[in-house]
Formats: structure tokens, sequence, C-alpha cells
């Protein structure tokens, strides 16, 4: 007798491990958490596109960008952001003496003349601020992890652009403080980009969180200068022309989600 009861309740606990363990579900899970992102992408104005003497004709690409963001990601994989981008190029303001024939001499080889009368080593580079908001979706690819896939997003925003000029040890008032400004082609305006990339997120480490993407920028500026001189443009006052830049940009992020995530969540009943 107490043989058969040992035998029923083995047979019992048995079944009861057996369903309980079939019952466990294993499925994967979308997160909501804002992120912090750092990138860091090139730049090319297009030449077929753009304006006359815009960015493309006014500097020689490509250009550097280096940005922060501030997304939030919601469980439906949407995406909200904020984010500002520094541009700029290595010395590259083209024809810089027929621009400013005011300030390099007329000698066969121009050049700037210093106030103590040495030659200046003069560089004419380009920079430009971007803030941006943008809103964009996640397009999963697959069921292995519903926080990756295909990243599609629209952003509005400001860019200012302008050339920076840099002198070498020596001085030349007439490349300098408010006589730059005649020459720095300062403009401003509203922009339009669409971008399309791909989104990685780890199921395992926060540290591997990633996107790459191709963005197509539509600038409409214009100078913020009262006076312009540019000996290309034939510029010799108010710029008062409207300029359209249409902008390439491919760029990687690397994204640090500020709260840990969860990508698996563990069902028992």
């Amino acid at each position: 007798m107490n043989r058969t009861i040992r035998l029923v309740a083995t047979v019992l606990l048995t079944l009861a491990f057996t369903s309980a363990t079939a019952q466990v579900k294993l499925t994967k899970d979308t997160i909501e958490a804002p992120i912090i992102g750092f990138s860091f992408g090139t730049l090319f104005p297009s030449a077929a596109l753009s304006s006359d003497n815009g960015m493309h004709d006014l500097y020689k690409a490509p250009f550097l960008n280096f940005g922060v963001e501030a997304l939030y990601k919601t469980k439906s994989n949407w995406l909200l952001s904020a984010d500002g981008n520094f541009t700029m190029g290595a010395d590259n303001l083209k024809d810089r003496e027929a621009r400013m024939p005011a300030v390099f001499s007329n000698d066969f080889v121009p050049f700037v003349i210093g106030t103590n009368g040495v030659d200046a080593t003069l560089s004419a580079y380009n920079r430009a601020l971007h803030f941006r908001i943008g809103a964009g979706r996640i397009v999963t690819l697959g069921d292995n992890n519903p926080n990756s896939g295909l990243s599609l997003r629209l952003f509005a925003g400001i860019m200012q652009q302008k050339t920076v000029f840099t002198l070498t040890d020596v001085n030349a008032p007439q490349i300098q403080d408010d006589y730059a400004r005649l020459y720095d082609h300062q403009r401003l305006g509203f922009t339009l980009t669409e971008g399309i990339g791909y989104w990685f997120m780890s199921n395992y480490s926060n540290l591997i969180n990633i996107y790459v993407a191709f963005e197509v920028t539509q600038c409409w500026n214009h100078s913020t200068r009262d006076y312009v001189i540019d000996g290309v443009m034939n510029l010799n006052g108010p710029d008062d022309a409207s300029y359209f830049d249409l902008i390439y940009t491919l760029k990687l992020c690397w994204m640090f989600p500020i709260k840990g995530k969860t990508a698996y969540d563990y069902y028992f009943y």
C-alpha cells in the first residue's frame, strides 16, 4: 500500500513539473526608453541641384559633421528626437584670391600682408550649426530582434553657415574682426531632411546600439550680412539673393539608452 502511494505521488510531481516547464513562454519585447546618441559623418552638397553660389560653389567638399542627439523610442518603435550638428571643412574656401581682391596682394603669387610686412598664412574654411527636431519609425525586418530594423525619419530645422578665417602668428586687420564679416558669407535658413538607414539595438548589451543612415537635406537660406564683398559673385554691397542647397549626408551614430532595457520577458502560468 505504501509503495502504491509513493508511486502515485512520484507520478503526480513529475506531471506537475513537466506541465510548469512546458508553460514557460520566452517572448521578445520592444523597449521604451530615452536615448542619447553621438554621431559622426560626411556631407556632400549637390552640384547639379543646388543654387549657383551655394555651398558647393563656395567650398570644396566633403565636410565633416559631428552631432549630439536626444531620442525617445516608444514601445511601438516610433522615434522622437532633437539634435544639434556641427559641420566644418578644412581650409576649403574656393577661389579665395578672386573673392577677396582687396585682402590679397596683386603680385603673381597672391598673399596676405600682415601689419609687420610679413606674409600672413590665411586659412579659410566653412562652419555650420544645424539644429533639428524629428520623428520617425523603426520597421522591423524579422522576429529575432523587434528593436532593430529599417529606420525612416523626417526632420525640420534651422541652419547657420559661414566662412571662418584664421591667421598664423601675424595680424592682418583687413581680414579680422568686423572686416571679416564682409567676406564670410554668413547665411541662415530653414531645412527639411529625409533619412533612411538601419537601426540596431542589441538584445544583450546596452553598449552595442548603433544606427547608420543616409540623409538628404534641403536648405533654403539667405545672407545675414548687411554688406558683402565677393569678386567672383560681383558683389560689393547687400546680398539680396535667396539660395537653395541640397546636401547628402552619410552618418554613423552610437546610442546609449539612459535606462536599462529588457529584451526578454518571461511569463509563467
